[in-house]
């Protein structure tokens, strides 16, 4: 079973305390297009709606949200609120609502060169699989300025669980330099 008519990820969204020093990092440091401003100071002190349609304090404010596209991949949706019981600490990956965003590069060597270039937090060594499914896939974590957990994946050669899924004309894992090869 699944959700009738679901075709994939649409947008991320996720939550910053300043959303220019976000979209700058985004467009400056990572090559993203900003596509439009959605929103700016959205509340509703009249009522529990925030809390009902957002699961967020009946009193929180969206300040802005925007849109961005960062190369073949899913939209950003980016915002910063203004709420009472605000926590300011990005949660870890350990934590329950941990995350990360992952994007894929073609040379993760060249790329963790960037970010450092840049002033990035690069967090470690690139790290490559030896064994598994994801044999033949590096990754590295690097920081936003705002403490998000982001990370560059690089599997130019692919990788054991993407060749044996296209070997057996199964789904393969999207990949966002390849999407006319990966299986909807």
């Amino acid at each position: 079973m699944a959700i009738p008519g679901i075709r994939g990820m649409e947008h991320i969204g996720f939550t910053v305390p300043d959303i220019d020093e976000a979209c700058d990092f985004f467009i400056d440091v990572l090559g993203a297009e900003e596509l439009f401003v959605a929103a700016t100071d959205f509340r509703n002190d009249d009522t529990d709606w925030m809390t009902e349609h957002l699961r967020v304090h009946p009193r929180s404010v969206i300040k802005e949200f925007r849109y961005l596209r960062l190369g073949n991949g899913s939209n950003l949706e980016i915002f910063q609120y203004d709420a009472p019981d605000q926590a300011a600490t990005p949660p870890k990956n350990s934590d329950i609502g941990g995350h990360h965003l992952a994007f894929y590069v073609d040379d993760i060597d060249e790329a963790i060169a960037y970010l450092r270039e840049q002033g990035v937090e690069v967090l470690g060594e690139p790290t490559s699989y030896t064994e598994g499914p994801n044999l033949g896939l590096t990754w590295c974590y690097f920081m936003a300025p705002w403490g998000m957990q982001l990370e560059v994946v690089s599997a130019p050669n692919g990788t054991v669980v993407d060749d044996q899924a296209k070997a057996a004309g199964t789904t393969r894992l999207f990949h966002p330099a390849k999407v006319d090869e990966t299986k909807q």
